[in-house]
């Protein structure tokens, strides 16, 4: 059986403090990971953080104040 699942697997801190997300795409077939896909965004100060994951919303909030 096939399932998928996906995560923020990094939170990078780039110059002028701005934030990469990097969410992984992880398809498993029987519970073992068949397959992997990447996606990545940049998130800069003062922009808004609704619909964000909470791990993102409270780094960026200790970060950017």
């Amino acid at each position: 059986m096939l399932t998928e699942e996906s995560k923020i697997d990094s939170i990078t801190i780039l110059e002028d403090n701005k934030l990469e997300i990097r969410r992984a795409n992880i398809v498993l077939r029987d519970g073992v990971e068949f397959a992997k896909t990447f996606n990545r965004h940049v998130l800069s100060p003062g922009d808004i953080l609704d619909g964000q994951d909470a791990k993102v919303i409270l780094i960026a909030e200790a970060l950017w104040g």
